[in-house]
């Protein structure tokens, strides 16, 4: 089922996401409700704050970006990151890797507002998948970035967080009329 997106002001984003210590029923039907809701979105990750609910659960899929590689590395070894894909992180622990880039991001929380964001080029991660089995493994380019933009959901943080003062000013009115309108909405239901 898609389920509605949270848009920004929405007091889901600015939770920090509670473990989730066993797989239930409910569990896999909302891994299942998110990954059609960001693949209606034309998404590549989606937090579970972003749907309402404050736990440490994202989903991503990049396979449909293909003019910004990512690469995986399991067991020290290269891995194709397609056959990985969808891919669920329960209670991840992601750990920046390498220098430092800048590059474009967007967020489904945030329609049609894109800035360019610094964050690590890699990531080491240790997490549970849907089956709640352990998995490790190292990412980087866009899925490194997806999956640190998620995390940072997770914990709270907004991608407008992390952008520069200039470019957040650049986008104060987009902003603003994101956030008037994301109010209404709230103060409908």
């Amino acid at each position: 089922m898609k389920l509605p997106i949270a848009q920004y002001c929405h007091p889901a984003l600015r939770q920090k996401g509670a473990r989730i210590e066993r797989i239930t029923p409910a569990i896999k039907q909302l891994i299942a409700d998110m990954f059609e809701t960001m693949h209606a979105a034309a998404g590549i990750g989606l937090a579970a704050q972003q749907v309402g609910q404050a736990l440490q659960l994202t989903v991503l899929d990049v396979r449909a970006v293909k003019d910004r590689p990512s690469t995986l590395e399991v067991a020290g070894q290269p891995a194709d990151v397609a056959s990985f894909m969808p891919l669920v992180l329960i209670n991840p622990l992601v750990t920046p890797l390498g220098d430092p880039v800048t590059g474009p991001e967007g967020c489904l929380s945030f329609p049609e507002i894109y800035a360019d964001i610094t964050r690590s080029e890699s990531v080491s991660v240790v997490a549970l998948n849907d089956a709640g089995e352990g998995i490790e493994f190292k990412a980087g380019g866009l899925l490194a970035r997806a999956i640190q933009h998620e995390a940072d959901h997770l914990n709270g943080i907004l991608f407008i967080d992390r952008m520069s003062a200039e470019a957040k000013n650049e986008l104060k009115p987009q902003l603003e009329s994101l956030q008037n309108a994301s109010k209404a909405a709230l103060q409908k239901k």
